[in-house]
């Protein structure tokens, strides 16, 4: 099945808030201190759109919308970025749409000269994490200091 890839725009907002509420349900990240109650999430292309250091990408089959990734600092930092809402609706899965779209995220902060990415998740989001480990992100004790999802207890960390 193939999938289309590109920048998020105002239209895709609905969607991709839907998409990220109710995988964010699927897997009990719910409430504060997990990515789908971010404010962010309501307009996600407005809060992505400072092209000099943010990035969200989309992803549809037969044009609709079915999940999203994205890049920013961590913290306002120059050198630390996070990845953000990994998020793909279960019919999408398996099919190297989560690989493509982190691959162009990863990319992206490098080329602003990003050192280091940061992500947090949740064990129950098994896939996910084998996909990081076979991106090369590396397991930490504890979040970075500055997190805002104390919900999430899996922290990660990739040189970039």
């Amino acid at each position: 099945m193939s999938y289309i890839v590109q920048e998020i725009k105002s239209q895709h907002d609905i969607q991709v808030c839907e998409i990220i509420k109710q995988v964010g349900k699927e897997y009990g990240a719910t409430g504060e201190g997990f990515g789908p109650s971010d404010s962010e999430v309501q307009a996600m292309s407005q809060n992505y759109k400072d092209e000099s250091s943010s990035r969200y990408i989309v992803a549809s089959i037969e044009g609709r919308i079915v999940g999203g990734c994205g890049i920013a600092a961590f913290n306002n930092s120059n050198e630390i970025c996070e990845l953000r809402k990994l998020f793909l609706l279960p019919e999408s899965r398996g099919l190297g749409i989560g690989k493509n779209l982190t691959e162009g995220c990863l990319k992206y902060a490098k080329s602003k000269g990003y050192k280091k990415c940061y992500l947090d998740t949740l064990t129950s989001m098994k896939s996910a994490i084998a996909l990081y480990e076979k991106l090369g992100f590396s397991h930490l004790d504890k979040p970075l200091q500055g997190t805002i999802h104390n919900g999430c207890d899996v922290w990660m960390l990739k040189e970039l």
